[in-house]
C-alpha cells in the first residue's frame, strides 16, 4: 500500500513542478530569406529582471545547445544574424533571427537560468520554401486573409482556347475556375481568371481572402485534350504569428484588435480556438456572451475598425487560442478578416485571492475589498456596474475623486483604507435590483482589474437604527445604533456620508440594547448626539462595524432638519428603534403631578389636614377620609417612592432637632400606616375654641413644607401647652400644629426604615 502510494506522489509531483511560469509563441512559421522575432514572458521579479535569457536548440538526446544569450554569447551559426534582448519594464525578451534558411526549421526553446532547469518554454520553428520557380514548379506564399495571384503562361496558338485551373486532390485534379464562368463551389465569390491580351500570352489565376485549405498544388492549363498546354504552381500559405497575451491567475487582460477601417460597420467578435473543433464566440456587438464569461467580459468598439477586448478574474481554463474577426453576423467565417492571439495564464500569481462573490440582504449592505497594484496607491480608483448590454458598458458609480452617481447618492462610498493593494467600497440599502456584476478598476496597470458578483439572499439587516429621524435646529439631538452580539468585539462608528467619503463622528456606548430576543449582554447601543442641531447637519448618516483595517455592516438614517417651533420640547425625537421606552416622558409626567400636588404619600394612607376652627374641623385623624383618598395614593406611590425617599432624609434631620424640644408627645404610630397624635396639653380641643365635627370633610388646603414662618410658629405653639388655657387659635395657628405632626411622623418613619425596611 505504501508503495502504491509513493507511487502515485511520483507520478503527480513532475507534473506539477514541471509547470513553467514562462511563456512564447508555440509554433511560429516563415519564409527562407525573410527574418523572425520570437518574444518569450517571464513572472515580474527583480531575480527575473536580471537573471540570465538564453535561447537553445534541442538535440536527439534532449539536450539543448545554446544558441545566443542575454550574457553576450553567439554560436557560430548564428553569428552576425541573430541577438537576443531583454525588456524588463514589460517582463518580456525578444529573439531576433535574420536570413533564415531550410536548415533553421526545428524545436527551440527560450528560457531564464540555466537550460536545464525547467523555467522555459517550447517553440516549434518552420521556415517554409522561398517563392521563385523551382525545378520547374513556381512557389508562391500567401498570407492567411491576404490576397494571392499565379501567372499561367501559354502559347500564342493557345491564347484563343479555354483557360482553367485545377487544384491536385489525391489523385484526381479537381476544377477550381475555367474561363467559360465555371467555379467551384469552394472558391465562389473568391477566385477569377484575368486575361489581359494576347500578346503577353499569360493569364492570371487570382484567389482572395486566402484560406489555410487554399494551400496545395494547383495546374493550369490552356486548351484540352492531349495538347493543352500544362504549368504548375506550389501555392504555400503562412499561418500569422498570434499575438501573444500574457495574464495572471484572477488579473485581467486586454485584447486590443485591429482589422481595418474597411470593416467598421460590420459586427465584430472574438472566439475561441480549438482543436478539431470550430471557433466559439466569446463576445461580439452584437450582443452576445458565452456563459463561462458573463460579468468578467467586455467589448469596447473603438474609430476605424478596432476594438477591445477586456477579460477579467481569469481561471486556468481560460489559456489558449483566440481569434479577433469582423462579419455581417457576429460569427467567424473563413476567409474574412481575422487577428489570431494566444493567452497564457500564469498559476504563479500576485494577485490576492479575495471573494469573487459577496452577498446581502434587502435592506442591509455589503462591504467590496477591490485590489490594486501596490506601486500605483496614487492611482485614480472607480467602481462600475458591468451592464447586460450590446456595447458592455460599465457604468462608473463612485470614484476616489468625490464622484457618487445622482442615484446612489447616501449609499455608496469608497475608502482607500486599509492600503496596501486594496481599497473597500460599501453599498447599504441594498433593493434586489443591486443583483448583478461590478467591476473594480484604476487608471493605472491594466492588469488589476476586479469582478464581483453581488447576489441579494433572503434575511434581515443585523444592525437597528430608527426608520426617521428630525431634528429641529437650535436642540440637542440624539440618535442610537443597535449592534447585535456577534460584533461585540468590533469596532463601532457613527459617520455623516458626502460625496468625499463618510466622516466619522465622536460617539458613546450607551450598554446592552434590548432590541434582540435571542442576544445577551453583549448586544451593544452606541449613540452619536448633535448639540445643537444645524440647519448644515442634515443628511445621511451612518452607523458601521470594522474588524481591524476592514469594514463590515451598515446602515443608514435620514436625518431632516427643521426650524424650531416656539414652546416645542429641548430635545429632538427620533422614531424609537425596537426596545426603546420613553423614560423622559414619564419622568417629565410624574414632575408636573409633584409641583401640582406636593402632598406627601407614606404609603397607601395619607396624613390628615387639620381642620380651620372656624369650620368646624376637629384637629384628630379622619379615619373615614383617609382611606378615602387611598387609591390616588397607591397609583403615585410607585412613582414616588424614589423622591419622598429624598425628601424624607432632609426632613428627618430637621425633624430630630426639633423632637428634642417636645414633650407632651406620647406616642406616634404608623403600624396600620394611620396616623394618631396625643398631646396631654390638647386633651380636650374645645379649649381652643373648636367644635367637635368628626365627620366634616377635611380642609382641602395644603401644608407647605420648610416654610420659616411655619417653623418658628410651631415653636411658639410648643411652649404654650404649658397654660391651662389660651385665647382662641387662628387657621394659621392649627396649620403649624399639623405641620409639627407630620415632622415627627416622619423622623418615626425614618427610624424604622433603619431597623427594618421591611416593616414600612
Amino acid at each position: 500500500m505504501g508503495l502504491l502510494f509513493l507511487t502515485c506522489l511520483l507520478a503527480v509531483f513532475p507534473v506539477v513542478s514541471m509547470k513553467s511560469p514562462i511563456f512564447g509563441p508555440q509554433e511560429v512559421s516563415s519564409v527562407e530569406g525573410r527574418s523572425v522575432s520570437i518574444t518569450c514572458y517571464y513572472p515580474d521579479s527583480s531575480v527575473n529582471r536580471h537573471t540570465r535569457k538564453y535561447w537553445c536548440r534541442q538535440g536527439a538526446q534532449g539536450r539543448c545547445t545554446t544558441l545566443v544569450s542575454s550574457e553576450g554569447y553567439i554560436s557560430r551559426d548564428y553569428e552576425g544574424r541573430a541577438n537576443l534582448t531583454n525588456f524588463p519594464e514589460s517582463n518580456t525578451f525578444v529573439v531576433n533571427i535574420d536570413h533564415l534558411t531550410r536548415g533553421d526549421s526545428g524545436h527551440y526553446k527560450c528560457g531564464l537560468g540555466i537550460n536545464s532547469r525547467g523555467l522555459s518554454f517550447d517553440v516549434n520553428l518552420e521556415v517554409l520554401r522561398g517563392p521563385g520557380l523551382q525545378n520547374g514548379v513556381g512557389v508562391y506564399v500567401a498570407d492567411l486573409s491576404g490576397t494571392v495571384t499565379i501567372n499561367c503562361p501559354f502559347k500564342h496558338e493557345n491564347s484563343e482556347k479555354r483557360k482553367s485551373v485545377c487544384k491536385n486532390t489525391g489523385q484526381l485534379c479537381v476544377l477550381v475556375i475555367d474561363s467559360y464562368g465555371n467555379v467551384n463551389s469552394n472558391y465562389t465569390d473568391r477566385a477569377e481568371i484575368d486575361i489581359l491580351n494576347t500578346n503577353q500570352l499569360i493569364f492570371s489565376f487570382i484567389i482572395k481572402r486566402v484560406r489555410l485549405s487554399d494551400a496545395g498544388m494547383y495546374r493550369c492549363q490552356a486548351g484540352d485534350g492531349p495538347s493543352a498546354e500544362k504549368s504548375y504552381a506550389d501555392l504555400q500559405v503562412l499561418k500569422p504569428e498570434p499575438e501573444l497575451l500574457y495574464g495572471d491567475l484572477r488579473g485581467s487582460v486586454t485584447f486590443d484588435c485591429a482589422l481595418g477601417p474597411e470593416v467598421k460597420d460590420t459586427a465584430r467578435f472574438l472566439c475561441r480556438t480549438r482543436k478539431g473543433k470550430d471557433c466559439d464566440v466569446v463576445i461580439n456587438t452584437l450582443g452576445q456572451k458565452a456563459q463561462a464569461f458573463e460579468g468578467r467580459i467586455l467589448l469596447i468598439p473603438k474609430e476605424k475598425g478596432s476594438f477591445s477586448v477586456h477579460i477579467t478574474n481569469l481561471r486556468k481554463e481560460d489559456a489558449g487560442y483566440y481569434l479577433c474577426g469582423t462579419h455581417s453576423d457576429g460569427q467567424p467565417h473563413e476567409g474574412y478578416p481575422t487577428q489570431p492571439w494566444q493567452l497564457f495564464v500564469n498559476e504563479e500569481t500576485i494577485m490576492p485571492q479575495i471573494p469573487s462573490v459577496v452577498k446581502g440582504v434587502v435592506g442591509g449592505s455589503v462591504a467590496v475589498l477591490c485590489p490594486y497594484n501596490p506601486k500605483e496607491a496614487d492611482s485614480l480608483k472607480y467602481w462600475c456596474r458591468w451592464e447586460d448590454t450590446q456595447n458592455g458598458r460599465c457604468q462608473p458609480l463612485v470614484e476616489s475623486a468625490e464622484l457618487v452617481k445622482e442615484q446612489y447618492k447616501g449609499r455608496l462610498t469608497l475608502h482607500e483604507e486599509p492600503g496596501n493593494g486594496t481599497y473597500t467600497v460599501i453599498l447599504n440599502q441594498l433593493t434586489p435590483k443591486d443583483a448583478g456584476f461590478y467591476w473594480c478598476l484604476t487608471n493605472g496597470d491594466n492588469h488589476w482589474k476586479y469582478m464581483v458578483e453581488l447576489k441579494i439572499v433572503e434575511g434581515e439587516p443585523g444592525l437597528k437604527v430608527p426608520k426617521n429621524a428630525v431634528g429641529r435646529v437650535g436642540e440637542t439631538f440624539k440618535l442610537s445604533c443597535h449592534f447585535p452580539c456577534k460584533y461585540y468585539s468590533f469596532e463601532k462608528y457613527w459617520c455623516k456620508w458626502s460625496d468625499r467619503g463618510c466622516k466619522t463622528l465622536p460617539s458613546q456606548d450607551e450598554g446592552p440594547s434590548q432590541a434582540f430576543m435571542n442576544c445577551d449582554q453583549k448586544s451593544q447601543i452606541i449613540s452619536m448626539t448633535l448639540n445643537p442641531v444645524s440647519k448644515a447637519d442634515e443628511g445621511w448618516y451612518w452607523c458601521g462595524v470594522k474588524d481591524g483595517p476592514r469594514y463590515g455592516e451598515t446602515m443608514a438614517v435620514y436625518l431632516s432638519v427643521e426650524e424650531r417651533v416656539k414652546g416645542s420640547q429641548d430635545i429632538s425625537q427620533v422614531d424609537s428603534a425596537p426596545g426603546e421606552e420613553g423614560l423622559e416622558s414619564s419622568v417629565r409626567e410624574v414632575e408636573s403631578k409633584v409641583i401640582q400636588n406636593p402632598r406627601l404619600f407614606v404609603d397607601d394612607k395619607t396624613v390628615k389636614d387639620v381642620g380651620d376652627p372656624a369650620d368646624g374641623s376637629k384637629g384628630s385623624v379622619d379615619a373615614s377620609s383617609s382611606a378615602g383618598q387611598s387609591g390616588s395614593s397607591t397609583v403615585l406611590v410607585s412613582t414616588l417612592v424614589p423622591l419622598g425617599l429624598v425628601l424624607a432624609v432632609g426632613a428627618v434631620v430637621v425633624a430630630v432637632l426639633r423632637a428634642r424640644h417636645r414633650k407632651n408627645v406620647d406616642r406616634v404610630s404608623i403600624r396600620s400606616y394611620r396616623t394618631d397624635i396625643s398631646m396631654s396639653d390638647f386633651e380636650n380641643s374645645k379649649d381652643f375654641g373648636a367644635n367637635d365635627n368628626m365627620g366634616a370633610s377635611p380642609v382641602t388646603q395644603e401644608t407647605t413644607l420648610g416654610g420659616k414662618d411655619e417653623c418658628g410658629t410651631a415653636t411658639e405653639n410648643t411652649a404654650e401647652t404649658e397654660e391651662p388655657k389660651k385665647a382662641k387659635r387662628s387657621s394659621k395657628e392649627e396649620a403649624d400644629m399639623a405641620y409639627t405632626a407630620f415632622l415627627i411622623q416622619t423622623n418615626n418613619m425614618a427610624a424604622k426604615v433603619q431597623e427594618g425596611p421591611e416593616k414600612v
